[in-house]
C-alpha cells in the first residue's frame, strides 16, 4: 500500500480502505453492498477461528436448522466464503479447491436466505447473492493495494472462466499483456 490511510474511528477506516479498493478495481458498490462489506471486515477482523472451518458442512447445518439460527449459520457462511475468496484466495489452493468453490457456496447460502427469509433482510441478501463476485472482485483489490496480486495467473484465468471475475481477467492480461476472451463452445459441434 503507498500510503497510510488514518481516520478517526475504525467504521470509517474500513470505509476509506473499501474505497480504496473500489477505485483500485474501477467497481463501485451501491450504497448496501458497500456498508455490508465494511461491517463484515470489521465483525471478522478478529476472528482467526476461521482458517479451521469447513464450510460445506456448516452449510449443511445451516440449510438444515431453522429460524435465527438458520439465518445466522447461512449468513456465516456467506460472509466466511466472500472473504475467502476475496482476502484469502490462497486458502482454496491449501484446501486443493478452486476459489470458484467458495464464490458457489457463498452465493448459495446468501441465495437460500434470500429465498426463505419473510422479512426485510430478504432483499439484501438477494443483493449479496448477485452482487458477489464484484464484492470478491472489490476485496482482491484491497489485498492487492501492496502490489501484491491477490491471484497466481492460473487461478486468475480460472476464477474468470468460472465465475466472471473482472478483477482475475484485468490480473490476466496484466501477466500476459493480452485481452482474454470468453470462446463458447458450438452446441451443435460433438465434442
Amino acid at each position: 500500500m503507498a500510503q497510510l490511510i488514518l481516520e478517526p474511528t475504525s467504521t470509517a477506516q474500513w470505509h476509506a480502505l473499501v474505497s480504496a479498493a473500489e477505485a483500485a478495481s474501477a467497481r463501485r458498490l451501491d450504497e448496501t453492498l458497500e456498508s455490508y462489506l465494511v461491517f463484515l471486515l470489521m465483525r471478522f477482523v478478529a476472528r482467526p477461528d476461521l482458517a479451521g472451518r469447513t464450510m460445506a458442512i456448516d452449510y449443511l447445518r445451516g440449510s438444515a436448522a431453522s429460524g435465527q439460527l438458520r439465518e445466522a449459520q447461512l449468513r456465516d457462511v456467506g460472509d466466511q466464503c466472500l472473504l475467502f475468496s476475496g482476502l484469502y484466495p490462497q486458502h482454496a489452493e491449501r484446501r486443493l479447491v478452486r476459489v470458484s468453490y467458495y464464490v458457489e457456496l457463498g452465493r448459495a447460502a446468501y441465495g437460500q436466505l434470500a429465498e426463505h427469509l419473510r422479512h426485510a433482510g430478504a432483499a439484501m441478501y438477494q443483493q449479496l447473492c448477485q452482487g458477489f463476485v464484484v464484492l470478491m472482485d472489490v476485496l482482491q483489490a484491497m489485498r492487492a493495494l501492496d502490489g501484491t496480486p491477490a491471484l497466481a495467473p492460473l487461478q486468475s484465468l480460472e476464477l474468470w472462466a468460472e465465475t466472471g471475475s473482472q478483477s482475475a481477467r484485468q490480473n490476466i492480461r496484466a501477466c500476459t499483456d493480452a485481452t482474454p476472451v470468453m470462446l463458447m463452445a458450438d452446441p451443435q459441434k460433438p465434442h
